[in-house]
């Protein structure tokens, strides 16, 4: 059986596909720039820290939308078992 994710489990799991290609877009001029100004340069060390910043947050953000939360509504009376 299929359950259907809340908005804010479909907003996480796109916002980590984007973390994550935001990833490779720090990566790749990470992997370009260095010719130019070198990787003891403070350029390729903010490159570098956002691309584990953008990875590890599209981590956990891909397992918090990929997981089976409970619904946590509050029943009124009559709606169900308490």
């Amino acid at each position: 059986m299929k359950k259907n994710k809340g908005l804010l489990q479909r907003v996480a799991l796109y916002c980590s596909v984007i973390s994550f290609v935001l990833a490779v877009v720090c990566g790749v001029i990470l992997f370009l720039n260095p010719g130019n100004i070198g990787f003891d340069h403070p350029v390729s060390a903010s490159l570098l820290a956002s691309f584990f910043f953008f990875v590890f947050v599209g981590v956990v953000l891909w397992f918090i939308g990929k997981s089976n939360l409970p619904s946590l509504k509050i029943r009124q009376k009559g709606d169900g078992e308490f």
